[in-house]
């Protein structure tokens, strides 16, 4: 019989005065879920020599969590691949869930983002302070992939109690607005199947500005968590400009953004 792995999340590493906060926000995630803490570093060509001095500066990182809190799983990897490949094959081969990164790094995460089956949590690696994921703003357009950004905001509030505002895109098109109802019908239908705590907000954008929108609201009402999803279509002019998520977490101070890939099938959250 096969070996049944444990889900984890994986938080990227600096191997820098940031890496605190990144292990921090990974704990208290990885408490949330109950799942795996994996503290990854990837390895640079020009690293390879350090390889054993890199595992050694891990395992110090490790130590203090596992004697801090001994009933945490936590483990540590150390891969070469290339970027854009990691999601995959931390998502297939490691049984990611959720991959943790610095925000001030995201243009560096933006093609990887890009390829990923899983999401990702862009947190300020600069600020001490550590959310509590408790207040979550979800912007819903018309794309029907919202199911997927949706889903992670009910997985936050039925393991961590989370609230949830959803700000609903207003389009003048009937047939978008329809499919932006749907949208907000079938969030609703599943928050409350699990009896979280939600509310539904009449956006004033419509879906090309929904989640600045939405991004707006969770700024201006203190909420610590904002659930997006990501570019649908990425043109040759959208990596020059940047794009609309690099905007808003290059703005968000110390908000976390979740960030969930909409060009993908997305895994699932194992209870």
């Amino acid at each position: 019989m096969a070996e049944v792995k444990a889900q984890k999340i994986v938080v990227f590493l600096q191997l820098n005065e940031f890496d605190k906060n990144l292990i921090l926000n990974g704990i208290r995630i990885a408490t949330i879920f109950k799942k795996e803490l994996c503290l990854f570093y990837q390895l640079k060509k020009s690293e390879a020599d350090e390889k054993e001095k890199i595992k050694a500066l891990l395992a110090a990182y490790v130590n203090p969590v596992k004697n801090e809190i001994p009933e945490l799983p936590v483990s540590t990897l150390i891969l070469h691949d290339k970027l854009h490949e990691l999601p995959d094959k931390l998502a297939d081969d490691y049984e990611a869930i959720l991959l943790l990164a610095g925000a001030l790094q995201f243009p560096k995460y933006a093609k990887a983002l890009a390829e990923s089956p899983v999401p990702f949590l862009f947190v300020n690696e600069s600020i001490g302070n550590i959310s509590t994921f408790k207040k979550l703003v979800l912007p819903v357009d018309l794309r029907k992939e919202n199911s997927d950004s949706a889903l992670w905001s009910s997985y936050f509030g039925r393991f961590n109690g989370s609230g949830v505002v959803v700000v609903a895109a207003s389009d003048k098109n009937k047939d978008e607005q329809k499919q932006v109802m749907l949208n907000v019908a079938l969030a609703k239908k599943l928050f409350g199947k699990f009896k979280i705590e939600h509310k539904i907000f009449k956006g004033a954008h419509s879906s090309l500005r929904n989640t600045f929108e939405g991004f707006e609201l969770a700024i201006s009402s203190g909420s610590d968590l904002l659930v997006i999803l990501g570019s649908s279509t990425i043109t040759p002019l959208d990596w020059l400009i940047g794009l609309p998520e690099q905007k808003i977490i290059k703005r968000a101070g110390n908000l976390p953004v979740l960030v969930v890939n909409p060009q993908r099938d997305n895994y699932i959250l194992c209870d």
